[in-house]
């Protein structure tokens, strides 16, 4: 037997509701305001890409893909002069730490974990810049900590492969969040969040359009035929950790991390939505 790539996008799925409350829980964003740089999305930037250490903004702009420029360099380098990348961490990791734990309590994880940590030495780090960064930060000792850690590993190193499939079918970055909103129903979050102007959006809608990939309706066959091949590829990119731990002990790990994904859903804690996928 083999992890397919369905298995493997589900159980990079599971832990994934755990890792984005990093991205969502109120704590963090608290946690990053102390620091004091009032540009949108600091934290953000400065807690993703600290484990580059003191990068310039043009690192951000490559690994991260979907953002404007304009956003990055308006946050990248003055979260360094704020704090050292170590401290932007920390914050993210403490914050993440406190949310998990009041929605959670203190569950058993120490098999999940075991089954996690072992998912993450199957992945290598050729090509995959964002992951191979953080795949020299040391583990936590939280347990809950340890597994939304296996998440951030998974999820860093599943996003450079999307990087590579979104280049491959030819989606720019406004192109890539055009069509994959569309594809998600996130179009609003993704289009107040990333930075780009009405003009620039509009313009990569019209791009779209003589792609023939959207209309007036949204998605043609043709553009969701697209996004389709890039989760084909993404999902084929992302196996080797699920390999790595092979498919009984992947279902084995959707199954012991389940629970814990749903109680983060009914929460509230994660916008609409994620929460409407499951």
């Amino acid at each position: 037997m083999t992890v397919t790539p369905a298995l493997a996008r589900r159980a990079w799925g599971t832990l994934e509701t755990l890792h984005v409350t990093g991205f969502f829980a109120p704590e963090v964003a608290a946690a990053y305001e102390r620091f004091g740089v009032p540009a949108t999305r600091a934290g953000y930037f400065a807690a993703r890409a600290s484990a580059f250490g003191p990068c310039r903004p043009e690192l951000v702009v490559a690994t991260f893909y979907v953002f404007a420029p304009r956003l990055v360099h308006a946050a990248v380098p003055a979260v360094w002069d704020a704090a050292a990348p170590e401290e932007w961490a920390a914050a993210r990791r403490e914050a993440v730490a406190t949310r998990l734990h009041d929605v959670l309590g203190e569950p058993d994880v120490a098999e999940a974990v075991d089954l996690a940590r072992e998912a993450c030495a199957g992945l290598t780090p050729a090509g995959r810049p964002v992951h191979a960064a953080w795949s020299a930060v040391p583990w936590p000792e939280d347990p809950l900590l340890q597994l939304w850690h296996a998440g951030l590993l998974l999820r860093e190193h599943r996003g450079d492969g999307h990087v590579a499939a979104l280049q491959t079918s030819g989606l720019d970055p406004v192109e890539a969040l055009v069509t994959g909103g569309l594809a998600s129903g996130s179009v609003d979050f993704v289009r107040s969040t990333r930075g780009w102007t009405d003009a620039e959006w509009d313009a990569g809608v019209q791009r779209l359009r003589l792609r023939g990939l959207v209309d007036d309706d949204g998605l043609t066959q043709a553009g969701r035929d697209l996004r389709d091949d890039v989760e084909t590829v993404t999902d084929l990119l992302a196996t080797e950790g699920w390999a790595h731990l092979g498919p009984q002990k992947v279902e084995r790990l959707v199954e012991l991390v389940t629970p814990l994904r749903q109680r983060m859903l009914d929460s509230g804690t994660l916008p609409d939505w994620i929460r409407s996928r499951g």
